[in-house]
Parts: C-alpha cells; structure tokens; sequence
C-alpha cells in the first residue's frame, strides 16, 4: 500500500511549530521565498505565542501532534 505524503504546507507549519518548541530563531526557516516560508514562520511565531500564553512544552508537543 502506498503511503500519500503529507501536504508540504503542513509539514512546513509544523516543522516551524517544532523549531519554536526548541527555542530556535527565525532565522533558521529553510524556506527563502512563497508560501511554505509564510507557513513556516506562521508556525513559529504560533508556538512562541503558546509558548508566551503560559503553556508548557508537553502541552505544545501535544498540540503539534493534534495539527497532523
């Protein structure tokens, strides 16, 4: 059976959700232009919100594998 690979956009925000679980900056997003860079950095800046909001990284780890 073949496995269907998630949607780029999705992998993007999430990886960006990740990276702002660990702390990373910004300026690490791999993306340089379009759309995946807009997702990547909507996930980033979603998690340092969380992350700023008062929950704690299990609760951020949670809800990133609620997004998939």
């Amino acid at each position: 059976m073949k496995r269907q690979k998630r949607d780029q956009l999705e992998r993007a925000f999430g990886k960006g959700y990740k990276a702002g679980i660990d702390g990373r900056s910004r300026s690490i997003c791999p993306h340089e232009t379009g759309l995946t860079r807009q997702q990547w950095m909507s996930g980033w800046r979603e998690s340092r919100t969380d992350q700023w909001d008062g929950f704690n990284r299990a609760a951020q780890v949670q809800k990133l594998s609620n997004l998939h």
